[in-house]
């Protein structure tokens, strides 16, 4: 018995050990660790496929974030995803023949999108809603938020307000339309709030303007296996728009994991032409 407890306080002292010493060893491999809303949270950089450098976010094991490194890129898109997404929102830009578009980004992580289209799209107005403030710190020290702020005015002329709060609640309160609204929040594979049900298509077809446009975020497979977040989102959006698809981000390999652009609509011409028509 005198063994047991000998050798137990020994593996305790060794983790606590460990542990204490784990952000200095995340350091030293250029990792920064912080504590989160939703759990450990790093940040590191790497290269995409072409060689370029790119930081990315990870948070409690998933990753939420990237963006390009070189001055020239920051504010560009590095996930296909994004691009899609911020392909609806230009088509609705150029159609609005000069007026705004209000948008509303629920979820901040990187802010990559709300970046984009603070830099490239002045026809949008961005509400940004992220319900971590220590998320919304890591976007401004690592991936360039302040800098985009800075340089684009983006939030001093009003195209681009920063929202603490719960995306749910936010989207629920809200007294006038927007014209896109995007679901990039998401904690660990599965979409955060009830934007899987039926009442949460009923609730974002309410709070969107005529013509409006759901964007979302749905990472899994888009067939085989795993692929019930996918088919729960078509079931209950395709029940209150009369279009629906989605642009998978392995076109070629459906049963694998990805971060796929579900876009669901009333108006004529919205879904990419790369995108698979469900409605």
């Amino acid at each position: 018995m005198t063994e047991l407890v000998i050798a137990l306080v020994i593996m305790t002292v060794v983790c606590t050990a460990i542990l204490a010493a784990l952000p200095w060893l995340l350091r030293k491999r250029g990792v920064v660790m912080r504590r989160t809303k939703f759990g450990l949270t790093l940040v590191f950089e790497s290269e995409n496929l072409d060689h370029t450098p790119v930081r990315l976010l990870n948070v409690n094991g998933t990753f939420q974030s990237v963006c390009y490194l070189p001055d020239d890129l920051r504010f560009e898109l590095a996930c296909e995803y994004h691009r899609a997404m911020a392909s609806v929102i230009e088509g609705l830009a150029r159609r609005a023949a000069g007026r705004d578009v209000r948008v509303m980004v629920m979820g901040g992580g990187g802010y990559s999108l709300p970046k984009y289209l603070a830099a490239y799209v002045p026809a949008a107005r961005t509400d940004v809603v992220e319900v971590d403030p220590a998320i919304t710190a890591i976007a401004r020290e690592f991936f360039f938020l302040d800098e985009c702020l800075e340089k684009t005015g983006a939030q001093k002329d009003g195209r681009l307000q920063l929202v603490n709060d719960d995306a749910w609640a936010f989207v629920r309160a809200a007294t006038e339309p927007y014209d896109v609204i995007v679901n990039d929040a998401f904690s660990g594979k599965r979409p955060l709030g009830p934007l899987t049900s039926a009442e949460g298509a009923r609730v974002v077809r309410s709070r969107l303007a005529d013509g409006g446009v759901y964007l979302a975020n749905v990472r899994c497979a888009c067939a085989g296996r795993g692929s019930e977040p996918l088919r729960e989102v078509e079931e209950a959006f395709g029940r209150e728009f009369a279009h629906v698809g989605y642009v998978p981000e392995w076109p070629d390999d459906p049963k694998k994991p990805g971060n796929n652009a579900f876009i669901a609509t009333n108006a004529e011409g919205v879904l990419p032409t790369d995108a698979v028509v469900v409605k």
